[in-house]
């Protein structure tokens, strides 16, 4: 026999939804309006309410750049005690204690954690605590002094590290709510699917006032070879895929509009081809390669299923007249094979201390980002980073 609420039990569960949405609503709109220290803060109940009442809401108080972590301080030998200000709890402090509870040869630490002051019963607040050689993290939902064990060191390196530099402490400021949505609007940017195209195009129109026009049909012009010369520019933008999503980070981060960039090239015979980076060859490897413009066509028309945007920028007749064809070519054929240039791909975004991050990006949370990536992906990491770096060290094997 199926069972059914009775009506005071609707009632009531009628009446705590409405009573959340009307605490919600009122701190959302009038957020300048006096009122009385409540023992829950609205925002905290929204997941209490209808998932197509509390969704929207959620999406105008979250965004995807919500997962990046806010850099608070670090604590270490040097720095006795770090304070700052949360999301929750408004007076938190940190420092760290060095011990060899482990008997080994460097030891480990205890990184004492204080939070206080809570602006409401029903908050919490998520950390990430990294070194270039570990990354964790906790959350606190009461008003107590909390600790980190870390029981042996990664060696002398990171023991010397911590000392002198600390550990890193970084702030979820959306909390665990918002990081949890942050995380589903994220999630999408890579899918393959319309919901991620989508995604994408709303992720650049938000972070950088990109527009994305609808094109009318047909969406794929009809181009003549004999209409391209050497030297025109092609700009590709993906926004669906794996690749899609690393580009939208990528153009959010650096500024551009486009993702990939080719160059195309007429042969003595009037054949046309096309350079470009990331091609990859029959042994997985990403590398430099010149195409021929009808496989390359193709596989952009029939095969690319990251819905690329593809746009011919000629050069202007006066350059197109000064442009070494011969040069051109030399060059090309020199660097066919070659690897994909991972060195300088890092290096094309970041090219000053600290004035190239976006808020809330910063120098501090692309260091642990870098360990994150070492740890979770080091093959790939080691192509992005490892490699600049070396080439920029004169340290190449």
């Amino acid at each position: 026999m199926a069972s059914s609420s009775s009506p005071s039990s609707s009632s009531s569960s009628s009446c705590l939804l409405c009573t959340a949405l009307i605490l919600v609503l009122s701190s959302l709109v009038a957020p300048h309006v006096a009122a009385a220290p409540l023992p829950f803060h609205p925002r905290d109940v929204l997941p209490l309410l209808p998932r197509q009442v509390s969704w929207p809401i959620l999406d105008s108080l979250n965004s995807p750049d919500d997962l990046l972590p806010t850099f608070v301080g670090a604590a270490s030998a040097r720095n006795s005690t770090v304070k700052w200000k949360g999301a929750c709890f408004y007076e938190n402090s940190a420092w760290m204690e060095f011990h060899n509870k482990s008997g080994g040869e460097f030891g480990g630490g205890t990184l004492h954690i204080k939070v206080n002051k809570a602006h409401s019963w029903t908050c919490m607040d998520l950390y990430v605590f990294a070194t270039p050689y570990r990354v964790t993290w906790d959350y606190y939902f009461l008003s107590r002094d909390h600790t980190l064990e870390i029981k042996q060191w990664e060696g002398k390196a990171e023991y010397e590290y911590v000392k002198n530099k600390g550990v890193s402490i970084f702030l979820m400021q959306a909390g665990m709510i918002g990081t949890l949505q942050a995380l589903w609007d994220v999630f999408p940017l890579f899918t393959n699917t319309g919901w991620g195209e989508n995604s994408n195009i709303e992720f650049l129109k938000k972070h950088m006032g990109a527009s994305f026009e609808p094109r009318p049909q047909p969406w794929v012009t009809n181009i003549s070879v004999d209409d391209i010369h050497s030297g025109d520019f092609l700009a590709i933008s993906k926004i669906r895929g794996r690749w899609g999503g690393f580009e939208t980070l990528e153009k959010w981060v650096s500024g551009a509009y486009a993702g990939h960039t080719a160059v195309c090239l007429k042969d003595s015979e009037g054949k046309l081809w096309v350079g470009e980076s990331g091609h990859e060859n029959e042994q997985g490897e990403d590398v430099i390669a010149i195409l021929p413009w009808d496989e390359w066509w193709d596989f952009e028309l029939h095969k690319d299923d990251s819905n690329p945007h593809i746009a011919l920028l000629p050069l202007h007749p006066d350059v197109r007249a000064k442009f070494n064809e011969t040069a051109a070519w030399e060059y090309a054929l020199s660097m066919a094979g070659k690897p994909y240039g991972y060195h300088n791909m890092i290096f094309s975004w970041i090219d000053t201390k600290d004035g190239n991050y976006p808020p809330p990006l910063d120098a501090h949370l692309v260091a642990s980002v870098m360990t994150v990536w070492n740890k979770i992906q080091p093959d790939y990491a080691a192509n992005m980073w490892n490699e600049a770096l070396n080439k920029r060290l004169g340290t190449e094997v």
